[in-house]
């Protein structure tokens, strides 16, 4: 009886082990998407997207929307580049930004808005220099919501709307950056 017992904790140490090894030997074939060396030997991803050249952001004169294109290209540049500056430039990319206000609660005494949401949508191309070739060509949008403290409340409406367009630039420039990183690393 007791034998039974040590061949069941026995057949579990085996496939314990045998789970062990397999894990162990998958390992080394983890490689993470910015590390330092590429897994086909390559340049690392980090070294290529710095060789991506931000376009100016066409906006309107004088609106937040300026602002904003800015915002968004300086957040791309300093992710592709760690701000140590942009290599020569192997490829291009560019980008046109398209924004909404929507107010979602509205107070029914006042009329006023109580939660507004903020939406930002970013067609972007990446071309390839030398050639000239549109490799990567895409869409993302950010929606962000924002709240408005208090009914008279006007700069502290401005500020919230302010926040949640800095925040969906930002949620932008994340998404450009990993679909970009993905095209380098996986080629499609």
């Amino acid at each position: 009886m007791w034998w039974d017992e040590n061949r069941a904790a026995l057949r579990r140490f085996g496939r314990l082990a045998a789970v062990c090894a397999v894990a162990a030997l998958a390992a080394g074939c983890f490689q993470p998407m910015y590390g330092q060396r590429s897994p086909t030997g390559g340049p690392s991803v980090a070294a290529v997207l710095s060789g991506v050249e931000v376009a100016q952001i066409d906006a309107p004169k004088g609106t937040s929307e300026e602002r904003l294109a800015v915002e968004l290209r300086n957040s791309l540049l300093f992710s592709f580049t760690g701000g140590s500056g942009t290599s020569s430039p192997t490829h291009k990319l560019t980008i046109r930004l398209a924004s909404q206000r929507a107010s979602v609660i509205v107070d029914l005494t006042s009329a006023r808005p109580d939660l507004e949401n903020y939406g930002l949508d970013a067609n972007y191309t990446l071309t390839e220099i030398a050639t000239g070739k549109s490799v990567v060509t895409g869409t993302t949008f950010a929606r962000v919501s924002y709240d408005i403290p208090g009914q008279v409340q006007r700069f502290a409406r401005i500020r919230g709307l302010r926040d949640a367009e800095s925040r969906a630039a930002q949620v932008i420039a994340d998404h450009i950056k990993a679909r970009l990183a993905s095209y380098f690393v996986a080629g499609t």
